[in-house]
Order: C-alpha cells, then sequence, then structure tokens
C-alpha cells in the first residue's frame, strides 16, 4: 500500500508511547490520522500537532469505538490503515501466602478480566468495526482494501511471574492474527501483530534509572531498551509492504524474559 495523503488511519493508544511514535510516523507520510485515546489532553496535543484528529475513546466501550470510528470517518473517510497500540498491564501471582501474616490469596478474577478485556477485546472490537468499514473501501492495487497492525508483547510468548493475565490477554493477540487474516484474506484486509519487548515508553520512563539500566543490560543487543520510534517503522512498514499478512513479529534486541 502506498502511504500518502489519500490515506486515512487510526491509531488506538495514539496519545503516547508506542502509539504516539506511529502516529507521527504514519502522518510525516502523508496519512491522514485519527487517534483514540483516554487522555485527552495529550491526545488533542498529539492530534493538532500531526494536522490529524482526536477521538476519545474507551476501547472497552462499544458506544466509544463507534463514535470514534464515526468522528474519524467524518473528518479523514473511511481509514484504509488500523494500528492497535491502546493496552495496559497488571501484576499479581496466581495464588500467594503473605509471608508475615501467612495469609493465602489469588489473582482478583475482576482483575485479570479487565486485562483481557482491554487488551484483547478491545483489540478485536477495534478490528472487528474497523474491518467492516474497510469492506466497502475500493481496492487498490492486488484487491488491498486495508491493512490492520496489532501490538502484543513478548510475554505472550514467555511471561514473567505475575503476568498471568498480561500474557494471557497478549497471547490471545497472537493467536488471533491468523484467522483473521485468513477471515479478510478474500476482502483484500492483512493483519499483523507486533511483539514488542523492552521499550522506553512513558511508563517505563518513570521506573528509576537502576531499574532501567538493569534492563537495558539484560537485552542481548543492543544493550538498550527501545525506542518508540522503531516499533513505529516496523508498523509503517507492515501497512506499506503488501505481502506482509498473518505474521506475528518480535521486535525486542533478542531479549527472552526470566521467570522473574
Amino acid at each position: 500500500m502506498e502511504l500518502n495523503s489519500s490515506v486515512a488511519a487510526v491509531v488506538t493508544g495514539g496519545a503516547s508511547g508506542l502509539g504516539e511514535a506511529t502516529a507521527r510516523a504514519l502522518a510525516a507520510r502523508g496519512v491522514r490520522v485519527a487517534i483514540f485515546d483516554m487522555n485527552e489532553q495529550k491526545g488533542e496535543a498529539v492530534a493538532a500537532d500531526i494536522g490529524g484528529v482526536f477521538c476519545k475513546v474507551n476501547v472497552t466501550s462499544d458506544d466509544d469505538v463507534d463514535a470514534g470510528f464515526a468522528k474519524a470517518r467524518a473528518a479523514h473517510g473511511q481509514e484504509r490503515i488500523l494500528i492497535n497500540c491502546a493496552g495496559t498491564g497488571n501484576a499479581a501471582k496466581t495464588a500467594s501466602r503473605d509471608k508475615t501474616t501467612g495469609e493465602t490469596k489469588h489473582f482478583p478474577l475482576d482483575a485479570f478480566n479487565m486485562i483481557l478485556q482491554i487488551n484483547l477485546v478491545g483489540t478485536f472490537r477495534c478490528i472487528a468495526k474497523s474491518a467492516k468499514g474497510m469492506l466497502d473501501l475500493e481496492p487498490l492495487a492486488d484487491g488491498e482494501r486495508g491493512a490492520i497492525v496489532n501490538t502484543a508483547s513478548v510475554a505472550a510468548v514467555d511471561g514473567q511471574m505475575g503476568q498471568a493475565a498480561y500474557s494471557a490477554s497478549k497471547g490471545g493477540v497472537v493467536g488471533m492474527t491468523l484467522p483473521i487474516a485468513r477471515d479478510l484474506m478474500g476482502d483484500g484486509i492483512r493483519v499483523n501483530t507486533i511483539l514488542p519487548g523492552i521499550f522506553n515508553t512513558p511508563l517505563m520512563q518513570g521506573a528509576p534509572e537502576p531499574v532501567k539500566a538493569a534492563l537495558a543490560a539484560s537485552v542481548p543487543f543492543p544493550k538498550r531498551l527501545g525506542n518508540a520510534s522503531e516499533y513505529a517503522s516496523l508498523a509503517v512498514e507492515m501497512c506499506s509492504n503488501s505481502y506482509f499478512n498473518g505474521e506475528h513479529v518480535r521486535i525486542d534486541g533478542a531479549i527472552r524474559m526470566a521467570p522473574r
């Protein structure tokens, strides 16, 4: 797919981190970008900076997602590109004993479900609603109508202690990539997923410097945290390279996460 001003895109989680970097990279190619995010202040600022549009969207809400797509399409037309970066995480052992009191507890099921709803169901919700709209687009070369890029994590395949919910949600994103690509292959809509390692996102920037240094040292090469622009570069390639389909790709400096 040729990326230019004739193409519209929606980036979920586009107000910061990996999503912001991707929104900026697409806009730099001339693509008309709409940002879905919960952070209105940051989202409006990024959208204004790239000449895009901001839509306040909670990806767990059908109404929010429908309204977001309606606003984005009113401004830019039907999107040919969807980038799913909205997501979050938590940490708790499946079951544990308090070392002081001896009290036992398990991972709160509502907290487990919340992560699945945001990371997995929220991603699928946006895919399904975006793909439905893409079906009405006129095909480009090779019959292509659209490209979808999802964000999983290396935790999908080597999750650490306490990451049961996060790993399950991201593993689900990986697992549904190929079936969705097959669902949409007859209509020229491609689907791929990126599995980032340890990236220098706003969430990571809040960690103490010794922690960040230790994490960087654990990466085989290069021995540093990933930059959001490196994620964005791969996402853009997945959009522009029409033979890229049904794949999940790690971008992690060859790291394999330890148990803890």
